[in-house]
């Protein structure tokens, strides 16, 4: 059986006590069932992990003790960056959740022409603090001890202007598209791939894009939903340049 993980938080420290407030407290005792002297693995998000066990725990508090630190890595030597136009309901969350499952290093929300999620500033940040949730969580599931990076969201245009001086391969789909993604050349830096919202980029949006550095690829016969082409893009990306299918040394 697989030992339970823990996102931290704080910092950790090999060889400490870690008291840790009533979220994390609830979840331990609710969902991961855990109980005094269960074993488990704790992570702060900055590489590595510590075997801990638990040492009282309550509805308003955990205690931990927590071991040494294990430089255990599993992060992709492939640097993925995702500008993914902001979609409605769940697709988001579900985009945040399977990219860091999947190795994307850094999302980047954007707002599009088309975009139907309309975000002001206070909403904004609210929604920013939620997907770190997301994938705070998705860490814990996957293995993963470093977070992605989750930037708050901007126009697209506001980040094209950005990426004008960024180094690395730039990409975007489209179906009409002449050049596979699969055929890339391999990257070596940086690779920016962005996906539009559920309405698709604007004409307007596709040329600022090129200006800055996008090339157009296509990924197969048939048009994919929103965030289903995100996750499709980021797992060839990762399978042909990346990590996905090496086998691990035990």
């Amino acid at each position: 059986m697989s030992t339970q993980r823990l996102f931290s938080p704080i910092r950790l420290s090999a060889n400490t006590s870690l008291s840790l407030g009533g979220e994390q407290a609830r979840y331990v005792g609710r969902v991961l069932r855990l109980r005094p002297g269960d074993s488990l693995t704790v992570f702060d998000g900055s590489g590595g992990e510590y075997p801990a066990h638990v040492g009282t725990i309550s509805k308003q508090a955990l205690e931990l003790e927590v071991g040494e630190h294990t430089a255990r890595c599993t992060e992709s030597p492939l640097l993925i960056r995702l500008l993914q136009g902001i979609s409605r309901g769940e697709r988001m969350d579900i985009v945040v959740q399977k990219a860091t499952e999947l190795g994307v290093h850094r999302i980047s929300p954007v707002l599009t022409d088309f975009s139907v999620v309309k975000l002001e500033t206070e909403r904004a940040a609210k929604r920013v603090t939620h997907w770190t949730k997301v994938a705070v969580s998705a860490c814990e599931q996957s293995g993963r001890n470093e977070m992605p990076m989750i930037d708050a969201p901007r126009t697209l245009y506001e980040v094209l202007d950005d990426e004008k001086a960024q180094d690395g391969i730039r990409l975007v789909l489209h179906p009409d598209a002449k050049q596979p993604l699969p055929s890339i050349p391999r990257p070596d830096g940086w690779v920016t791939i962005l996906i539009g919202p559920e309405g698709g980029l604007s004409d307007k949006e596709r040329e600022r894009a090129q200006f800055a550095g996008f090339a157009e690829v296509s990924f197969g016969p048939r048009i994919l939903r929103t965030e289903t082409a995100a996750l499709a893009a980021i797992a060839c990306l990762q399978s042909v340049f990346g990590d996905l299918g090496e086998q691990t040394q035990s």
